[in-house]
């Protein structure tokens, strides 16, 4: 494929953003809650959870330095164009980036967000925020949106290298007794579930496909066939509300009955080690199987895998392709999402005790 990234003369990163000192954090849990009557008392308790790590999130480092990634491979290819970072919850908001863009004098942008898989709030609704930052320009800037890329090769081959690295870690430990694989993403609520992904399958399913090609090419690599199932975390909301499981925390206290020697947490939902990987897996389920005495591996997420910025270039180089009507129809529909594609579900009434959801999250 040309390296031709025309029409568009810079690159959108959006994503959920996250506090970078103590000050931050309330003001950027408002942010993330808003709309759901969640009292502060609430939000204090949960913001204990980056207090634990400064008062910051890594998210924002995370990030930086995948815009830096991306920069290297397009100006690997001979493409000179900007790569900006705009988030939904926190500075730099989406509005502010794009206005700047709008000021330096770029009218087509074409954007990504940092979630590989297709639902409301993993998806559609940073649709919605890149639509309403265009909107803030009074449509001076135009925005397009590569579509979801967890079933692409350079996503689940980079997921395969993080697999295989983290059972041959394990194995050091348990030798050859039996493994687990517990592949793991952030929970959705069921009926958010069953509106995602009208093209690709449901969410649910979209991780299942994922989950089996990485599981198919670690065995080979490995020279053993891995057992395997796909867990979740990060659970929210009011407990009436069914949200897809099991979590991760109760399949390993099963899996220790049923006589698993160890197992691996395969994070394939993130793309980095935000909060939801570094609170959720690298501290409570961590904690989880230090109590069950269950051997825990942690395999690396693909924020650093150059296979996977290599993808994203291609990806952004596709939809341009795309906009240029090079592509043919088939091709060409796959670049986009249909409009009734990922719709939000009903919101549910949320009681004040609720636990609002993490920055990094798909919700």
């Amino acid at each position: 494929m040309n390296a031709d990234l025309s029409p568009y003369t810079a690159v959108l990163v959006t994503s959920y953003g996250g506090p970078n000192e103590p000050d931050d954090v309330l003001p950027f849990m408002r942010n993330a809650t808003a709309g759901r009557g969640i009292p502060d008392e609430r939000l204090l308790e949960v913001s204990e959870h980056y207090m634990m790590f400064g008062g910051r999130s890594p998210i924002n480092e995370l990030n930086a330095r995948l815009l830096d990634h991306v920069r290297a491979e397009l100006d690997r290819r001979g493409l000179d164009v900007p790569v900006v970072i705009g988030n939904r919850n926190w500075l730099p908001y989406n509005a502010e980036t794009v206005g700047q863009l709008a000021a330096d004098g770029h009218r087509r942008v074409v954007g990504m967000a940092t979630s590989a898989y297709g639902s409301y709030s993993g998806c559609r609704q940073y649709r919605e925020d890149m639509q309403a930052a265009e909107a803030s320009t009074d449509g001076v800037v135009s925005i397009d949106k590569i579509t979801p890329y967890s079933d692409r090769d350079g996503f689940v081959n980079a997921n395969a290298r993080s697999l295989v690295a983290a059972v041959r870690d394990l194995r050091g430990r348990i030798g050859d007794d039996a493994l687990r694989v517990l592949f793991v993403t952030h929970s959705i609520p069921i009926s958010m579930n069953a509106t995602s992904g009208i093209v690709r399958g449901t969410y649910e399913t979209q991780h299942l496909r994922v989950a089996t090609r990485v599981a198919a090419i670690a065995s080979a690599e490995l020279g053993e066939t891995l057992e395997w199932e796909l867990t979740y975390c990060s659970r929210s909301g009011p407990p009436h509300v069914p949200w897809l499981e099991p979590d991760i925390n109760d399949r390993m206290a099963e899996v220790k009955e049923e006589g698993i020697a160890g197992v691996v947490a395969a994070p394939i939902g993130f793309l980095n080690d935000h909060m939801e990987v570094l609170y959720d897996l690298d501290t409570e389920a961590r904690a989880t199987a230090r109590e069950l005495e269950l051997p825990f591996q942690r395999a690396a997420t693909v924020n650093d895998d150059p296979e996977f910025h290599a993808l994203l270039v291609d990806l952004l180089l596709e939809r341009a392709a795309a906009a240029r009507g090079e592509l043919d129809d088939v091709t060409c529909a796959a670049q986009t999402c249909p409009v009734d594609c990922c719709k939000a579900p009903p919101r549910h009434t949320r009681p004040p005790a609720s636990t609002p959801t993490a920055e990094g999250a798909t919700v």
